[in-house]
């Protein structure tokens, strides 16, 4: 399929943006990159948006002069979802920032795309509520709800697939629909909002997105306990959740990541494999809760537990696991890491988590483990030179074996990250004949595939 010239588009919209509207290369390249492994695709143009009506002009201009549109948050994507596959109009949503609305008494807020987790947070910090959504990166809300993104507090709070309710989405012809509602649940009609949420900006582009909050827990304690065994960190983790307690968060750090953490951040944790755990609730809720988990642990080659309520003591014992992605590039600097994103039955983590292990052992690469072991994600970091063929192949040969693994057991080849350019090819093998409805559904609101072209619902997503 062709795509008109970017240009048109430009001379279109210039009398209306002004400054906003750039050709400028470094403008370019800052939204050409991610946090991927993958070469840098410049779109050929960048507009930054102020509202609604803004993102339906670019869209409508896009559409009539059939150029690519590809929407923007703040570029923390780890599998190329921003990239400019076949150049085009790159649509930045991080001015579109405000809360629009704080429902305290229905435990919802309503906010434009740009909205980061920690700005919004930030908004909230005098009303007992919170959006305990924590990818890690200070992502933005659009973007999050793009990608699904979840994070450390998916075990007991949900990702981003439950913790959105509604959506206002200027779609690829620039018409502007609203789904879902503030009510907790409804009988009426497809589900829409989730069928934007994780579609990756290729179904449309969010301009307001309806969270829901969560009450400040009234006690909260925190843990670190090292392992023997990498069996036995995880084993803790799987006979925690299956034991039935609420548990808030559940890290898991290798030996390798740990070791980096503490040259990075100056720390000085035992070098073995680490939980990271945190409880919410009342103080005799969480008390009970650590007894019991502290009790599986040591049955399972567990060490002395750090314990911590106080909040910059909490702080202290998660530095090491916040810090992780920094100080595995601290590992070998000017790698880029090449992440996976598996996700599994609960049931098969161990096998999963050992055999991506004993492979990664096996190999040249410098590589760590972590994972959100609590729901059964975890991710390989792979470092590797940008443009050093031998060792990107080494790691897609390495990150394969991860998928299928995963694919096998019943899980996902994407816990998080999404798809993007670096999951398409796994896509037909996880869904199947899904993967017909997909681009059925593609084709039927962006006839011509103008929205994040390349990505979801492309007829490469099929190989």
């Amino acid at each position: 399929m062709g795509y008109g010239k970017t240009s048109a588009v430009v001379e279109r919209l210039k009398p209306h943006f002004g400054d906003r509207l750039t050709i400028a290369e470094a403008v370019r390249r800052h939204h050409g990159e991610d946090l991927s492994y993958l070469p840098t695709m410049l779109p050929e143009a960048v507009a930054f948006a102020e509202s609604t009506e803004d993102v339906q002009r670019v869209v409508r201009a896009c559409a009539e002069e059939r150029v690519p549109v590809i929407p923007f948050g703040v570029g923390s994507s780890m599998e190329g979802q921003i990239l400019a596959t076949l150049g085009g109009i790159s649509l930045d949503l991080s001015r579109m920032n405000r809360v629009i609305a704080v429902h305290d008494s229905d435990f919802d807020a309503v906010v434009q795309p740009g909205v980061t987790r920690k700005a919004l947070n930030e908004h909230l910090r005098h009303s007992g509520l919170s959006f305990p959504v924590d990818p890690g990166a200070d992502a933005s809300i659009g973007g999050m709800a793009s990608t699904r993104a979840s994070g450390t507090n998916a075990v007991r709070y949900g990702t981003m697939r439950e913790n959105v309710l509604a959506l206002e989405v200027v779609l690829p012809s620039g018409e502007i629909i609203r789904t879902g509602s503030r009510a907790r649940k409804s009988s009426t009609g497809y589900d829409l909002t989730k069928l934007f949420v994780g579609a990756e900006g290729t179904l449309g582009v969010l301009t307001e997105i309806t969270v829901r909050l969560h009450p400040v827990p009234a006690a909260i304690s925190s843990a670190v306990c090292p392992f023997d065994t990498m069996q036995g960190a995880v084993d803790t983790c799987i006979a925690t959740i299956q034991s039935g307690v609420l548990i808030a968060r559940i890290e898991f750090l290798d030996d390798i990541a740990i070791e980096a953490s503490n040259n990075y951040s100056k720390m000085s944790l035992d070098v073995a494999p680490t939980l990271f755990l945190e409880f919410h609730g009342t103080e005799a809720g969480i008390r009970e809760q650590a007894e019991t988990v502290e009790a599986i642990a040591r049955e399972n080659g567990g060490r002395t537990f750090q314990w911590a309520v106080k909040q910059e003591d909490r702080d202290r014992l998660w530095r090491a696991r916040h810090d992780s992605n920094p100080a595995t590039r601290a590992m070998r600097p000017g790698a880029a890491m090449f992440v996976t994103d598996a996700c599994v039955p609960i049931s098969a983590l161990a096998e999963n988590i050992l055999a991506a292990r004993q492979d990664a052992d096996a190999s040249f690469l410098k590589f760590k483990i972590n994972g959100h072991v609590g729901d059964g994600n975890f991710h390989v970091s792979y470092l590797v030179m940008p443009g050093a063929e031998n060792e990107i192949a080494e790691a897609k040969r390495l990150a394969e074996r991860v998928v299928l693994r995963a694919l096998d057991s019943g899980g996902t080849a994407s816990g998080e990250h999404g798809v993007g350019l670096g999951k398409l090819k796994y896509l037909r093998r996880e869904h199947g004949g899904g993967i017909d409805v997909m681009q059925s559904l593609k084709a039927a609101l962006d006839p011509h595939q103008i929205m994040n072209p390349g990505k979801l619902g492309m007829v490469a997503a099929a190989g």
